[in-house]
């Protein structure tokens, strides 16, 4: 059913292309009203510092959302990692993708009793029972990535999604720790009202794969479009607005059409009327009537009835 597992035993997530899509799908569809794009950002499968005494431990959450730090490091270059004791910015959101075997990491008191526990999750859950020094456990072991977020780095909003079920777990940190937030069966929606916007679960296709993914939606429920979409979304506006103007030309040209048939109707009634009046004004002059009379009666000019008479 999986790929063969990870030579590495801590890392017990399998590497996929779903690990890879939907951070991308994640960070894409990302629209903040209160942040222009150079006031956040968002990390995939990135090295996380949060210990400043334990220097070398660090997460790699799967995506994660940085309000109120630059774009850039230093407002200069892409980051190569994110250590929160230089960026002084802990993420405001995390999203974990279950892997086989992570359940126990990534949803701590949440996992089902029976999930296979991963080394690194086994060894995490002895913290609990190490020896506390200055509220800090002194065992040299680092935490659950459950731990970091909610003790250490007390991310406000913490999600757990599960390709293979299409279940969405959803935790918000609530007097110092997560609590897990009912969500709706059939359209389940995620509010941030710090960030006004929400994630949600939508089907649909994303580079050329078609199935639930896990993506941003504005307050009316919108999904938001991509950079791609976006494009091609321009370029049917672009080709709707064309084909509106050919529409117009075409509506134009039928209606200067029309005008000319109409034109050379009246034209042709004009010489029929025409040819009837001199018919008239000819059989008058053949009873005998004077050119002035004919003339008066017709109102043709005497020259044109003198033209008549000569016929």
């Amino acid at each position: 059913m999986y790929d063969l597992p990870s030579e590495d035993p801590e890392e017990p997530g399998l590497p996929d292309e779903f690990h890879d899509l939907q951070p991308q799908l994640l960070s894409r569809t990302l629209r903040l009203s209160n942040y222009t794009a150079d006031q956040f950002f968002t990390g995939t499968d990135l090295n996380l510092y949060y210990d400043l005494e334990h220097p070398l431990w660090h997460k790699r959450p799967d995506w994660f959302l940085a309000t109120g730090v630059s774009r850039l490091y230093a407002g200069q270059d892409l980051r190569r990692s994110y250590v929160t004791w230089q960026e002084r910015r802990n993420p405001f959101v995390v999203v974990e993708l279950l892997s086989p075997g992570t359940e126990k990491e990534d949803l701590g008191i949440y996992a089902e009793p029976d999930t296979e526990v991963s080394i690194q999750s086994q060894v995490s859950r002895d913290l609990a029972d190490a020896e506390i020094h200055n509220g800090q456990a002194t065992k040299d072991t680092p935490p659950s990535k459950w731990e970091v977020y909610e003790q250490i780095l007390r991310v406000p909003y913490y999600i757990v999604f599960s390709r293979y079920t299409d279940r969405l777990w959803f935790f918000k940190l609530v007097g110092g720790q997560y609590q897990e937030q009912s969500l709706e069966l059939e359209n389940p929606r995620i509010w941030i009202p710090e960030l006004e916007i929400a994630l949600g679960l939508w089907q649909g296709e994303f580079e050329g794969i078609s199935r639930i993914w896990l993506r941003w939606c504005d307050a009316e429920g919108n999904w938001i479009p991509t950079d791609t979409e976006q494009e091609r979304i321009r370029a049917e506006q672009a080709l709707q607005q064309v084909e509106q103007a050919l529409q117009q030309v075409e509506q134009e040209r039928i209606r200067t059409e029309q005008a000319l048939q109409q034109a050379e109707q009246e034209r042709i009634k004009a010489e029929q009327a025409s040819q009837q009046l001199l018919q008239i004004a000819q059989n008058l002059l053949q009873s005998g009537m004077a050119i002035a009379q004919v003339s008066q009666i017709t109102g043709l000019p005497e020259t044109e009835v003198q033209k008549l008479q000569q016929l």
